[in-house]
């Protein structure tokens, strides 16, 4: 029997012992090395060959992701390990660090409980790594950190002994300093990075080799040897020396949790169901005989087995035909398959445990962040936090007229499998509109469409996602309906920052509905709010509030439904340019309606309180925002004028700049309707030379000498007039 094989059948007797498992995923900054880490690892377990290794990029195997380099897809595998005599099976999850993917990594966090964080040794700590610092610790999940590339920095930098072990030192404090920022005052301790407790690694992924201070005070490897060893190009050696895995896997069974004891931890805060139920004890405890409930945290289209729904199992377990609820969806669903995951292969299996990452086909309702439940009434997880919208935007369209059929489907189906993609079909003029995170988000979804699903499609230049707001205060501004029998009076303003930032972190209304109108109304008063303004709280739509402040109007309460949809329908297409609008109080201040019902149906009320929602938008001054980013740019020196000159020409600030060496490291903001084909031009005036990348950065308002232009174009290519209708055209 092959070592694989092997490990296969040992997985599946450990899978039941929880105090045996660590489920661990690797996160870091673009480039810095995950999934050559994550594949050495499979490799030193015996599940592929250890020459591969770094090369193969099993975790890769998607041929997007080989032929770009990167990691697309957050990919899974588990493993079996030795460690002082006992086996120990490793779960392991590689995620993405291009900035487009965020999402993937979001939901990645939530099914682990302790993460490598990698570092590259000459690069430093960029910003992708602070965000995935940031996610880890907002999910409780337990940091490691390697240091990789380090053989780059004695190789290409020359550095002195003295110099390496400065600049890890400088790396170890500035990652320690961000992880304990953020970390309650009980764990600040206890997750701290010492190098001398071995939760910090230094290594190279590439030539599979690494160092902690418990491996070289086992083995007597100094510091002094791994420089020569590197210096006089002999890693091979280094690398039997040192096994990476060997001491890696070592420092994760070490330091990171196993499911009962990171679940004590994690539960609380990515649960708030009733702590003290079977299934709330069942969690806390993983215990395998509670009630299922199962996050779902990515769904994989398999050509074979359809949808295959890949999440972490918090309670229960998952037996093959057993019947599950999808919380939110009507009916259950038959788990077909349950399977381990390793690369692209899956191992199936009658039942999988409590603890486990586990796949499984039949989930047919099952989307990526769906909480999964034998129990029909849990409380679902709580959602996940993206840090960013999505901001561009591309129109599809079938290349031949009878696809369409089959690319309604396969967009439900991308969708489905990745929820930071956004689908629109418009249904007046039959185009699909597809948004993203950033351009190489979106080409690499129409890759998909076209290799995969096997449609030919035809798409428009990337188009930047607008949002409406206004600037000051508006109305009451009257609408009428068409009979002229109904009249609605509103106003407009903007939400309170700190207001906003409760909609969209989920902690106001979870999901975006209001189930307990009472408590949402005591959090806006804490937020600032008045107290009966707070108590009229009626719906929210995206991050948009409306309220009802009126006193007993009559009728009122049978019509309100129908003013909650003209609210929804203004606040997704506002009247400057038919962007969705956000961050926008609505407040209905009065009302006069007619006392038959036949005349307060829907084609009389929608229209009026809509023309009073944007009536009132007009009179408050209407602003666009516009979506920033981040960029960060490394460029020598002497080529610092140029890197500078192409973010200003794209209307950037630069926001600092700061000198290393020979390089200058620029942070800047752009707005992402500038940033089209800026990779091109960083490199054609930098002559390739230098390291750039980006992060979302949330709206702006736009600057009022470009708004007027950006408009009436958005305008012209909806088919709209270009002029913005003014508060006039809305009373009449």
């Amino acid at each position: 029997m092959g070592r694989k094989e092997d490990n296969i059948r040992k997985a599946q007797a450990l899978m039941r012992k929880t105090e045996r498992i660590r489920n661990i995923g690797t996160a870091a900054h673009i480039d810095h090395g995950k999934t050559t880490l994550s594949d050495n690892l499979i490799a030193g377990a015996g599940m592929m060959s250890e020459e591969l290794a770094g090369k193969q990029l099993l975790l890769d195997f998607d041929e997007q992701e080989q032929a770009r380099g990167i990691t697309i897809n957050a990919a899974s595998a588990s493993m079996v390990y030795t460690f002082r005599d006992k086996e120990f099976l490793i779960n392991l999850i590689d995620t993405p660090g291009h900035v487009d993917f965020g999402g993937d990594v979001t939901r990645a966090m939530r099914a682990i409980d302790g993460v490598l964080i990698l570092v590259c040794a000459v690069e430093g700590v960029m910003p992708q790594t602070e965000t995935v610092i940031r996610q880890a610790i907002r999910e409780r999940v337990h940091p490691v950190l390697f240091i990789n590339k380090v053989d780059r920095l004695i190789n290409e930098l020359k550095v002195t002994p003295e110099q390496m072990q400065q600049r890890l030192a400088n790396i170890i404090n500035e990652v320690n300093e961000k992880i304990t920022k953020l970390l309650p005052p009980e764990l600040k301790q206890k997750w701290a990075l010492k190098v001398e407790s071995g939760n910090v690694l230094f290594g190279s992924a590439y030539n599979n080799w690494a160092i902690s201070v418990p491996f070289m005070k086992k083995t007597g490897i100094t510091f002094k040897e791994i420089y020569d060893f590197c210096h006089n190009e002999d890693q091979k050696t280094l690398a039997k020396k040192a096994p990476l895995h060997e001491v890696t896997l070592d420092s994760v069974i070490t330091h990171l949790p196993n499911p009962v004891n990171a679940q004590k931890l994690r539960v609380p805060t990515i649960w708030h169901g009733d702590q003290s139920s079977e299934l709330g004890k069942g969690m806390m405890t993983c215990d395998a005989d509670a009630p299922v409930a199962l996050m779902v945290t990515k769904i994989i289209v398999d050509p074979h087995a359809g949808e295959v729904a890949v999440g972490r199992l918090f309670s229960g377990k998952v037996v093959k035909g057993q019947e599950l609820h999808i919380i939110g969806m009507p009916n259950p669903n038959r788990a077909q398959l349950v399977s381990l995951t390793v690369g692209a292969d899956r191992i199936s299996v009658d039942e999988i445990d409590a603890g486990n990452v586990v796949a499984i086909s039949g989930l047919k309702d099952a989307i990526a962040g769906s909480s999964v439940s034998s129990d029909p009434e849990m409380a679902p997880f709580e959602k996940m936090v993206h840090y960013s919208d999505p901001v561009v935007t591309v129109a599809i369209e079938a290349k031949h007229t009878k696809d369409l059929p089959k690319l309604v489907e396969v967009l439900r189906t991308v969708a489905k499998a990745d929820p930071s993609i956004q689908v629109e079909i418009n249904q007046e003029t039959g185009e699909h509109l597809m948004s993203g995170m950033g351009e190489l988000h979106l080409e690499i979804t129409q890759y998909r469409i076209v290799n995969e699903h096997k449609v030919d499609i035809n798409t428009s230049k990337p188009i930047v996602v607008y949002r409406e707001c206004v600037s000051g205060a508006g109305g009451p501004f009257e609408g009428k309906s068409p009979n002229k029998h109904n009249r609605f009076y509103f106003e407009v303003e903007a939400l309170s920052p700190a207001i906003v930032d409760a909609i969209r972190s989920g902690e106001l209304a979870p999901e975006g509905r209001i189930k307990d109108s009472k408590a949402v109304a005591r959090k806006l008063q804490e937020l600032g709010m008045d107290r009966d303004e707070a108590r009229g709280i009626h719906a929210l739509e995206g991050t948009n509030m409306l309220l009802d402040v009126t006193k007993g109007i009559q009728y009122l309460h049978e019509t309100m439904e129908l003013v909650k949809d003209a609210f929804v329908e203004a606040m997704n297409q506002g009247p400057l340019a038919n962007e969705k609008c956000m961050a926008m109080k609505v407040r209905l201040v009065d009302a006069k309606l007619h006392e038959d019902s036949i005349h307060r149906g829907p084609a009389q009320v929608i229209p009026a309180a809509r023309s009073a929602m944007y009536g009132a938008m007009c009179q408050a001054e209407r602003i666009l925002y516009e979506p920033i980013q981040k960029v960060f740019i490394n460029v020598p020196e002497d080529l610092m004028g140029n890197a500078i000159r192409e973010v200003q020409q794209r209307r950037g600030v630069i926001e600092d700049m700061q000198q290393e060496g020979d390089n200058t490291q620029i942070l800047a903001k752009c707005p992402v309707g500038e940033m089209f084909g800026f990779a091109a031009s960083i490199r054609g005036a930098t002559s390739g030379r230098a390291l750039w990348s980006t992060e979302n950065a949330g709206f702006v308002p736009m600057p009022r000498e470009v708004q007027q232009k950006v408009v009436s174009e958005i305008r012209q290519r909806k088919g709209l007039k270009p002029e913005p209708y003014d508060a006039t055209y809305y009373s009449s």
